[in-house]
């Protein structure tokens, strides 16, 4: 069960430490990181390059930090970034893509997914009007498409036409382990097609925080003077850096749990006659969903009556709540969530206020 009886869907950075990461917190033997000397931090940065068939890796505070060092590191002032009109760089990072001095171009996709050839349409070259195309960024999974893992051909044909053009790709893969996952195809190779990938310690591997940005040797060195700018230089970090070698010990495998149980989430809600809900989406630990035409109810009121239940989620856009499974969610967890939700509706069909649904 959640955290105190809480069964919180918001996201899956909400997780606590596991005992054997405050046990590795302190135990961890320490250093200066911004002197290159955190034996901690240098393990966890080796591991993370391993895993993801890089040179080296670069821990940071936050996956919006290693996207904007990132970006900063490819690009030259004024040069366009192409990636997907729901890309997480693009919306949900506070516009940080504007302080690494770059233009964004985005394209509408499907499900996240950019069609080649309105990619290769799209990019342009250097000259007296124009800055040029200097990154393509991917996600995968796809967050706002709802967890969903781009397809392993159509990446491999959009970095085609990024090597032809002479262009780099960075993959912003917060959550590439469940891919690797849901796929079964590892993490390197979902990796192999991008120049640079960031994952994040936080989401669905149980760190308090952290992020790793992965690329070649020469391109971290020149990466941490970006880090360095951006305010990212840390001391003894190997605090943070035990929890994270921990999780990727620990903590990859049982991702496939979460997968699991937000496949049975979304089914129980499919079930539920007022909800909207496109199971086909529901590949990893994300369920997306959101009512149907001619219900009485709204998103909000969803979200606050379940809030009065201890079953906390988010709405996603107007027409859309999130709900992430996660380590700190159990079979329990899912089966209130989807009563709660369930009474709601059937007292809301009923003509039934929300205060008077709150009390019941």
């Amino acid at each position: 069960m959640a955290y105190q009886g809480v069964s919180d869907f918001r996201s899956d950075t909400v997780t606590r430490p596991t005992r054997s990461m405050y046990e590795a917190m302190m135990t961890a033997p320490l250093g200066d990181d911004s002197l290159g000397d955190d034996p901690t931090v240098s393990k966890l940065e080796q591991m993370a390059a391993d895993l993801l068939g890089k040179e080296a890796a670069m821990l940071c505070i936050s996956g919006t930090m290693a996207n904007q060092v990132a970006i900063r590191t490819h690009c030259r002032p004024g040069q366009e970034v192409i990636l997907e009109e729901s890309n997480h760089i693009l919306n949900y990072e506070m516009g940080s893509a504007a302080f690494a001095m770059v233009q964004t171009r985005p394209i509408v996709g499907t499900n996240g997914v950019m069609e080649p050839c309105e990619l290769e349409r799209r990019l342009r070259s250097a000259d007296g009007h124009s800055p040029g195309t200097g990154l393509i960024c991917l996600e995968n999974t796809h967050n706002a498409a709802g967890g969903v893992i781009l397809p392993r051909d159509i990446v491999l044909e959009l970095s085609g036409i990024a090597r032809r053009a002479g262009i780099p790709i960075h993959l912003d893969g917060a959550r590439i382990f469940n891919a690797q996952a849901a796929s079964g195809i590892p993490a390197r190779e979902l990796a192999a097609p991008a120049d640079s990938v960031m994952f994040c310690l936080s989401k669905g591997l149980g760190c308090p925080l952290g992020s790793l940005l992965c690329g070649s040797r020469d391109f971290i060195d020149k990466a941490r003077s970006f880090r360095q700018v951006m305010g990212g230089g840390m001391r003894q970090a190997g605090i943070i850096a035990a929890c994270g070698i921990v999780a990727l010990e620990e903590n990859i495998e049982r991702l496939s749990e979460d997968h699991k149980r937000a496949r049975r989430l979304g089914e129980g809600l499919s079930r539920i006659p007022a909800i909207e809900i496109d199971i086909s989406r529901v590949e990893t630990n994300m369920v997306y969903f959101g009512l149907k035409d001619g219900c009485t109810a709204t998103l909000e009121d969803i979200v606050e009556n379940a809030r009065h239940r201890d079953v906390l989620m988010a709405q996603a856009t107007k027409l859309s709540i999130r709900m992430v499974c996660h380590k700190d969610i159990d079979d329990n967890d899912v089966g209130k969530a989807i009563h709660v939700i369930q009474e709601f509706l059937k007292h809301a069909e009923n003509g039934r206020t929300l205060s008077l649904q709150i009390e019941l």
